[in-house]
């Protein structure tokens, strides 16, 4: 699996995370990203066009980063979820990996490590 292959949903209620997300994302070399603003819609989103991996945040409206991780692995158990976190949403944090998610990410966007997440995902896949 390379970069480019990858589809990923971006699900933040704020349009300056999701672009700065999508900004890092595309620079990395893929193209192929989706942009949701509420939990129900990324499930929604999630259903219809199954993207590889999806970074979600856990403070949203209408449905709620935890609510939709569970819609969603409750869909599909091999969902790779990447909940993003907050300062102060560490309870919120234990309950997702608990839920399923394949992994964290804690604000601000840090490059360096959203790069990290993505490569170990790739790096993951290929040696299946």
């Amino acid at each position: 699996m390379q970069l480019n292959e990858l589809k990923i949903l971006i699900c933040d209620d704020s349009i300056l995370v999701r672009k700065k997300f999508k900004d890092i994302i595309v620079a990395l070399g893929c193209d192929n990203i989706i942009e949701a603003v509420d939990g129900q819609q990324a499930i929604d989103i999630y259903k219809e066009q199954k993207p590889t991996l999806v970074f979600m945040d856990i403070v949203m409206p209408v449905k709620t980063g935890i609510e939709a991780l569970s819609e969603i692995i409750s869909y599909d158990l091999n969902a790779k979820v990447i909940i993003v976190s907050s300062i102060g949403t560490n309870n919120k944090l234990k309950e997702a990996i608990k839920i399923g998610a394949y992994d964290f990410f804690q604000k601000p966007i840090d490059e360096g490590q959203l790069k990290k997440i993505i490569m170990n995902y790739i790096d993951k896949e290929n040696q299946i």
